[in-house]
């Protein structure tokens, strides 16, 4: 059973916290914590799976305590602010529930929690007197490659996964803000990652090329050049940045035919 933490400070919020908690077969519920402060302290004596964990909490936020654990457990966020969900994501949380939740909700987030134990456990273990498989060696915040892998796979993290990619099948990456969207063939919908493009750009090959603030495109997917937009087929169409424009005409210049 994997031992659990709810913390929050609103008494009634916790009390029906502790009840979800406890009609999991696969949870033992550890205590019931009105502060991060009075988490830490349990969490100094005892070794805990996993935490249910509100956000807005008097003396210690919940995104702060748990920034500050040396050992996450697995973290889920419980608050009714929709707007903390990116601030969960980059602390890995598993899940986020949003106030007010009903049980079909939380089961779904207990579920997702056995799912990331069993998945560590069986990492840090191994199964049937096996070896432990490698684990993939970070090479930039976010993308990471595996011991001995070809060079033209990486890893990125998505949707709380490690996900492969084939570095030749992406077409082009677009940065929105803190993420990206990895356009890869074969794919309707792109993969989206907390990643930068620069820490993107530094592990790809040299067939890669920044045309745009937003963009990094894959040159060997190019169908057209049409004055300053790349075409990648009929429905993809990229900008070239006024910044990278003279980069990408020396590229045009080394490769065109003409007179």
């Amino acid at each position: 059973m994997l031992k659990v933490l709810a913390i929050d400070d609103e008494p009634l919020a916790l009390r029906q916290l502790a009840a979800y908690i406890q009609k999991m077969p696969f949870f033992q519920l550890v205590a019931q914590c009105r502060s991060a402060l009075e988490a830490r302290t349990i969490m100094d004596s005892d070794v805990i799976d996993a935490i249910f964990c509100d956000i807005n909490m008097p003396d210690l936020s919940g995104m702060d305590f748990v920034r500050e654990l040396p050992v996450r457990p697995i973290i889920v966020f419980t608050t009714a602010y929709s707007e903390y969900a990116i601030e969960g994501y980059k602390v890995d949380a598993v899940d986020y529930l949003l106030k007010p939740f009903g049980l079909s909700d939380f089961q779904r987030a207990a579920v997702k929690v056995r799912e990331r134990w069993e998945l560590e456990h069986a990492r840090n273990t191994g199964t049937g007197g096996e070896s432990t498989p490698a684990t993939p060696v970070a090479t930039a915040e976010g993308a990471a490659t595996a011991p001995g892998a070809a060079d033209d796979t990486l890893f990125v993290k998505t949707d709380y996964k490690m996900v492969r990619l084939r570095i030749s099948d992406i077409r082009y990456v677009e940065g929105m803000s803190e993420y990206l969207r990895i356009y890869v063939d074969g794919q309707p919908k792109p993969v989206i990652t907390l990643l930068s493009m620069k820490k993107l750009e530094e592990r790809l090959p040299a067939n890669f090329m920044r045309i745009h603030r937003s963009y990094i495109v894959n040159l060997d997917k190019i169908q057209e050049v049409n004055k300053n937009r790349i075409i990648l087929d009929a429905d993809t169409n990229l900008p070239v940045g006024d910044l990278y424009k003279e980069q990408f005409a020396q590229y045009l210049g080394g490769r065109y035919l003409g007179k």
